[in-house]
């Protein structure tokens, strides 16, 4: 216990940044239809299930082109 104890103030930032991220990119694949690679539902599945890695992965290589319409 006095481990997780010593370990709180590293991982209280990280677990507020994955879920950040996590929120931002979920609420992302939900507003655009365009994406470069595969289709919402699989991007929704990745940026939820694959932790910090999967929001990273969809800015990175998911997201399509800026749609300025709406």
């Amino acid at each position: 216990m006095n481990q997780v104890r010593e370990l709180l103030p590293i991982l209280i930032p990280l677990i507020i940044l994955e879920w950040t991220l996590a929120i931002v990119a979920l609420v992302h694949v939900i507003r655009h239809p365009h994406y470069r690679f595969g289709n919402r539902i699989m991007w929704i599945l990745i940026v939820l299930f694959i932790q910090i890695i999967g929001p990273i992965v969809y800015f990175l290589f998911g997201r399509g082109e800026r749609d300025d319409s709406y």
